[in-house]
C-alpha cells in the first residue's frame, strides 16, 4: 500500500486544502487503497447504527432512562463510532489526521454558514432533550398546536393532535416558545362560568353548583370543586366552577361537558334560571308615542 505524504513546507502560498489534494495527487494511491478505504468507512456507519439500536435498548428497557434522553445518548455514540472509522480510514490511507482536519475545516465553516438553519435546530434538539420539558407520550401545547409527544430527534418535535393530524415543528421554533405541558403533573383545573339571574340567592346557588361539579363524572374528589362569585354581569351574576380532573385533552373536554349537563341540570330543578343577555328600554317624551 501506497502512503500518502503531505509536504510540511511553512509556505503559506498555498491553503492547507490545495496542499492536501496535491498531496492525494501525487501519492500514488490506486483505487483498490481508495475503495478499502471506502469501505471502512462505509463498515464503521453500518457499525454505528447497529450500537445506535443497542444502545437505545439498553437504556430504555425497564425505564432506566428517559426514551428521548435515551435516544440522545444513543444518537451520539453513533456520531462517535462514525468518527473512528473515518479516522481509520485516513490512516489506511496514510494521511496525517491533523492536516485532514484542517483542510476538512475550512469547508466547514463554509458550511456552517449554509447550514445555519440546520445546525440551529440541530443544538436546540440537543438543549430540549437534555433539558426534558416533555417526552414522548406527553400531551402538550406549543404555540396554537397541542397535542401529544411522538418524536423528539435533533431538528424536529412530532405532536400527533386530537384531529388525527401529526405536526412536525422545528426544535428552535420549540426551544422559544412557551411550552404547556398537560400531562407531567397528573392532573389539572378547569373552571366553566356560570351565570345566574339577579335576585337568586347566592349561597345557595354555590352549594348547587358545588354539589353538581363533585357528582359530574371525570371530576376528581380532591381537590374538591369550588365555585367563587366571580362578576357582577350586565345580565348576570357571575360564578367561576372550578374544578380537577385528569390530564389528557380528551379528559379535558369530557369532564367539562359533563360538568356543565350536571350545573344546568341542578339549576332548572332548583328554579334558578341562566339568563341570557338583555337590555331594558325607557322612551323619553310622550309616552303614548
Amino acid at each position: 500500500m501506497n502512503t500518502l505524504r503531505v509536504p510540511t513546507d511553512d509556505s503559506t502560498s498555498e491553503s492547507a486544502t490545495e496542499r492536501f489534494a496535491d498531496a492525494v495527487t501525487d501519492s500514488g494511491l490506486g483505487w483498490t487503497d481508495f475503495a478499502i478505504a471506502g469501505g471502512i468507512f462505509l463498515g464503521g456507519i453500518a457499525v454505528a447504527f447497529v450500537i445506535k439500536a443497542l444502545v437505545a435498548r439498553l437504556l430504555h428497557r425497564g425505564h432506566r432512562v428517559d426514551p428521548a434522553l435515551a435516544a440522545l445518548i444513543a444518537r451520539l455514540i453513533g456520531y462517535v463510532v462514525m468518527i473512528v472509522g473515518f479516522v481509520y480510514a485516513l490512516e489506511y490511507l496514510g494521511i496525517p489526521i491533523g492536516l485532514a482536519v484542517g483542510g476538512l475545516g475550512i469547508a466547514g465553516i463554509a458550511l456552517a454558514f449554509a447550514l445555519q438553519d440546520i445546525l440551529e435546530n440541530f443544538i436546540a434538539g440537543v438543549l430540549l432533550q437534555i433539558q426534558r420539558p416533555f417526552t414522548y407520550g406527553d400531551q402538550i401545547q406549543v404555540n396554537d398546536h397541542e397535542g401529544t409527544v411522538q418524536t423528539i430527534d435533533t431538528r424536529l418535535t412530532t405532536i400527533l393532535t386530537p384531529a388525527g393530524e401529526l405536526v412536525k415543528i422545528p426544535s428552535a421554533t420549540v426551544i422559544k416558545s412557551d411550552i404547556t405541558n398537560y400531562t407531567q403533573r397528573g392532573s389539572r383545573r378547569t373552571t366553566l362560568p356560570v351565570g345566574v339571574a339577579y335576585g337568586t340567592d347566592l349561597r345557595e346557588a354555590q352549594r348547587i353548583l358545588v354539589e353538581a361539579a363533585t357528582r359530574a363524572e371525570g371530576t376528581l374528589a380532591s381537590p374538591p370543586p369550588e365555585a367563587l362569585l366571580e362578576a357582577f354581569g350586565d345580565s348576570s351574576i357571575d360564578f367561576a366552577v372550578r374544578f380537577w380532573h385528569k390530564p389528557s385533552i380528551a379528559d379535558f373536554w369530557s369532564a367539562r361537558s359533563d360538568v356543565a349537563f350536571e350545573v344546568e341540570a341542578a339549576l332548572a330543578d332548583a328554579g334558578i334560571t341562566i339568563p341570557f343577555p338583555q337590555r331594558t328600554m325607557w322612551w323619553a317624551g310622550d309616552t303614548d308615542a
